[in-house]
């Protein structure tokens, strides 16, 4: 029986294999003799094809391991569309869920850039899309569009149909959206923007009639998250990273700092964690590193303009604000911002007060400075400041109930905590609370421990407060708030390491 084929190859004393070079052939050979073989980011794209040929399939399943391994926000497309041409659909549905998670970070990149309109809308229009607002979708259509202009403005109206316009807030949508060029250009794109309009102004049982797949709130497979905590005090300046496990309750070391780093300001944004400034042990610094947590490694970037240590850190609309510090001889009242796309710092307007120590936070669009310690009046402060990115302005808001300087600050629903720091010798453990729509301060439970220069981050719902110290020693210990039962509750397991003036963010766990 001849099964598709007449089999001529088996009597044949010499066959050609085509599509395979001799060096990946011997590999092959190689493997198929030792059961051993190296994948490599050099081989893996013709070892791949060449194992699938030849029928190789543990071959073939460790270069689709390889590349899952490999996966990033810079190559997770080109490794998509590589598993598609070559049948690997375990590894097309991995490159693609990655894609929809890390989806801020990979529209930034060249590969989304030089997608199709085809694959653009397909990706845009994922219930799976993980985005934080729907503000990150829009902008990947407008960048998409402005790469190539002229062959793409004719698509406007058929990606804007995946965006979902109703989701933005009422100011965006006044602000960005209505002012974009290639939306006022377009009757089609219009129609969405009145659309989205006329969700704002409909009352809630109204809204929920409306259905359609723009007024549909994304649904992302919610990542594990993991807590990173760089650098602080212990007791000198330390260069250790230690990265905590919500899902395991463990805590890991993680990629170093590239030089010791403490009192600087934390945060997470497009991707990656930004340790900007702080103090080294001898100096105050300019220096900011930044950690890819796909790679586990840190590299440098653009230095900010002054040294600042004990300075507040903080994102608000794809800018990275550092606020006050100390510059080794005076506390600061100057505010400088960060472009990740320009890779430039560039001033903006000071605070009133001159605030080393200073925590920040952002709701709503603003950005409060809480308290701190003003050198030249030697003071600690129970003042507090927001920023107005639209009008450029600092104006003063209610002050806390008590002076504090190094409180931790962070943000929780809506409001803005502050936790802990100290008036002079005093260390507090008392937390009160800034509710922006009535500028009115409260206080709540008290955390178990007095902290000052302790690292916060919220998490799923909870305020988490990391470190810091007592007035005496360094603490080890994490607690976190509940703002449900009002009440504190110490994590069971301590980091490695007692730090304070530790910076703390929040990144999805890698795969």
């Amino acid at each position: 029986m001849n099964c598709g084929g007449d089999m001529s190859e088996s009597k044949a004393k010499k066959i050609e294999i085509k599509d395979v070079d001799g060096q990946t052939l011997s590999k092959l050979i190689d493997y198929i003799y030792t059961a051993e073989i190296e994948v490599t980011e050099e081989n893996v794209q013709v070892l791949l094809p060449a194992a699938s040929l030849l029928q190789l399939m543990d071959v073939r399943q460790n270069c689709c391991d390889f590349l899952q391994s490999q996966l990033h926000p810079t190559n997770c497309l080109g490794i998509r569309a590589f598993a598609d041409v070559h049948t690997c659909t375990d590894l097309l549905q991995q490159a693609n869920a990655y894609a929809e998670q890390h989806f801020p970070e990979v529209m930034l990149g060249e590969e989304f850039l030089s997608l199709s309109l085809d694959q653009v809308c397909s990706l845009i229009s994922s219930d799976k899309l993980t985005v934080s607002s729907e503000e990150k979708v829009f902008e990947a259509v407008i960048s998409w569009i402005n790469y190539e202009k002229e062959t793409r403005l004719e698509h406007m109206a058929k990606l804007m149909e995946h965006v979902r316009l109703p989701l933005l807030p009422r100011d965006y949508l006044v602000q960005t959206v209505e002012e974009e060029a290639l939306i006022k250009n377009n009757n089609t794109c219009k129609d969405f923007l009145i659309e989205a309009m006329k969700y704002h102004l409909l009352p809630l049982d109204q809204r929920l009639l409306i259905k359609n797949p723009r007024t549909k709130p994304r649904t992302p497979v919610s990542l594990p998250k993991v807590m990173i905590v760089v650098g602080g005090q212990a007791p000198k300046a330390i260069r250790s990273v230690e990265c905590y496990d919500f899902e395991e309750d463990r805590w890991d070391q993680i990629a170093e700092l590239p030089s010791r780093r403490c009192r600087a300001g934390v945060v997470f944004m497009a991707g990656h964690v930004y340790a900007v400034g702080g103090f080294n042990g001898s100096l105050r610094v300019r220096t900011v590193d930044v950690y890819d947590g796909v790679k586990d490694q840190w590299t440098s970037i653009a230095s900010m303009q002054e040294r600042r240590s004990t300075l507040g850190a903080a994102v608000l609309n794809d800018l990275l604000y550092a606020v006050g510090g100390f510059d080794g001889s005076t506390g600061l009242a100057s505010v400088e911002a960060y472009s990740y796309k320009t890779n430039e710092w560039f001033f903006v307007a000071p605070m009133n007060t001159r605030r080393s120590s200073v925590g920040v936070g952002v709701v709503e669009g603003k950005l409060y400075a809480v308290g701190g310690y003003d050198g030249a009046s030697r003071q600690c402060l129970s003042t507090v400041e927001q920023y107005n990115p639209a009008t450029n302005e600092w104006i003063y808001v209610a002050d806390m109930s008590t002076r504090r300087s190094g409180a931790g600050v962070g943000v929780l629903s809506g409001q803005l905590y502050a936790t802990g720091g100290h008036d002079g010798p005093l260390v507090r453990k008392s937390v009160e609370v800034y509710d922006p729509g009535t500028n009115t301060w409260k206080q709540v439970a008290d955390m178990n421990m007095c902290r000052r220069n302790a690292g916060v981050c919220a998490v799923n719902g909870l305020l988490y407060v990391v470190g810091g110290d007592d007035g005496s020693c360094n603490l080890a210990s994490v607690e976190y708030y509940n703002p449900v039962t009002d009440k504190w509750t110490l994590l069971p397991t301590n980091m490695s390491t007692g730090r304070s003036y530790a910076g703390v963010a929040v990144i999805h766990k890698s795969l």
